[in-house]
């Protein structure tokens, strides 16, 4: 018998740590295979659950706990909570591949414990159609699609969204709006997400050759976190967008990075599989640097609103500094783990792609004036041998 919601109204304090084991004990019950979990998963939800709670559980040691059970213990949780506690178990599924189709029954059955939607996994697999031309235009714009040979979404993609908001556009006067940013002052936000376009050779949106108005709403976010604009960054910046939503939908956007980043099991764009393992590639320097993103975004959706931060109208603030905005929105900033694993800035060290330098060189020269990374640079193992070009 599924455990009904709590009467609204009583707003209950972060749980305990006793609790926050109940919780951990349920996720790897839920999301371990028949051989246990996958080094990945264990190092997420490590990761996860001491960004997000503080309390620090190694997935080795601790006790099965059943739907059932879980749900007893969960009685005085909100829907809120309880669905947050789903999508961390979906999550922590959803880097599988392939997914066994008992994880996902599992899944379910803790969810109707809870008295939440059962289906929310295949919710969120639909959802993520809706969220396929965002995450593919930017996986584009990393420049992945020169080592794969291919230089757009395939159409088929494209037709299962009838949504104006992923089109690109030309507009001259919205390219105008954009280009004035450069004439905002050095510390402001404005300025900031000019010289991230810029140092990339991005086209702003409204020109010829640009992403989707509603893609680069991302790119403000990439300033605001501190994010740089490699596929790694990338897989950080839409965790914390995800985070950051009130509203369960938001999760799509996760479900999507995880399947075009980690599993490539998107196969309708030709290039997704060329982009599968950045998570497992550097498992437990993905799996802190993904945990502090979900974690930052919580905190911004604390005190922002949970509002969905790629509906803001950011170009309210574009006049703003930077410091004052990450005030504003709440931004906490990266912890020292999260740094320590490779997490870095867009104009860091790492903070950008050889196909993006390339890019902002050629947009350089073709403007007749001298290139300028605004402190982005590759990661030090791309740059060239001393000595050589």
């Amino acid at each position: 018998m599924p455990v009904p919601l709590p009467a609204s109204g009583e707003l209950m304090p972060p749980p305990e740590p006793d609790e926050v084991m109940i919780m951990a004990r349920a996720v790897v019950t839920a999301v371990s295979g028949h051989d246990g979990l996958t080094d990945l998963q264990h190092s997420i939800i490590t990761a996860d659950f001491a960004a997000m709670s503080g309390v620090h559980v190694n997935p080795d040691y601790l006790e099965p706990i059943g739907p059932v059970e879980y749900s007893k213990a969960l009685r005085d949780r909100d829907e809120v909570f309880r669905i947050r506690m789903i999508q961390q178990m979906v999550f922590c599924a959803l880097i599988l591949d392939p997914l066994p189709p008992y994880i996902v029954e599992r899944i379910s059955r803790y969810a109707y414990e809870l008295s939440v939607d059962e289906d929310m996994l295949r919710v969120a697999q639909e959802q993520m159609q809706g969220a396929r031309n965002l995450i593919g235009s930017d996986f584009l714009r990393s420049g992945y699609n020169e080592v794969a040979g291919v230089s757009e979404v395939d159409s088929t993609s494209k037709a299962d969204l009838n949504d104006q908001r992923w089109a690109a556009v030309e507009d001259p006067a919205l390219a105008a709006k954009w280009a004035s940013l450069e004439d905002l002052g050095p510390s402001t936000l404005g300025r900031k997400v000019w010289e991230f376009y810029r140092s990339r050779g991005f086209q702003h949106p409204g020109a010829p050759g640009s992403a989707s108005p509603y893609l680069a709403q991302h790119d403000w976010v990439h300033i605001i976190a501190d994010y740089g604009s490699t596929v790694e960054s990338e897989i950080e910046v839409f965790g914390l967008i995800a985070r950051a939503n009130d509203d369960p939908g938001g999760f799509s956007l996760l479900v999507m990075v995880l399947s075009l980043f980690e599993t490539g099991m998107l196969s309708q764009v030709a290039i997704f599989n060329e982009a599968a393992g950045h998570l497992s590639r550097n498992t437990r320097r993905m799996g802190v640097r993904m945990a502090d993103a979900m974690y930052r975004g919580a905190i911004v959706g604390a005190k922002f609103g949970g509002r969905d931060l790629m509906e803001v109208d950011w170009f309210e603030f574009a006049d703003r500094d930077l410091y004052d905005v990450r005030r504003m929105v709440g931004m906490p900033p990266k912890s020292e783990p999260s740094c320590r694993a490779g997490s870095v800035g867009p104009s860091s060290p790492g903070g950008i792609t050889e196909f993006q330098l390339g890019l902002g060189m050629s947009m350089a020269e073709s403007l007749g004036v001298e290139y300028n990374s605004f402190g982005a640079t590759l990661a030090p193992d791309r740059l060239p041998p001393t000595g050589t070009a």
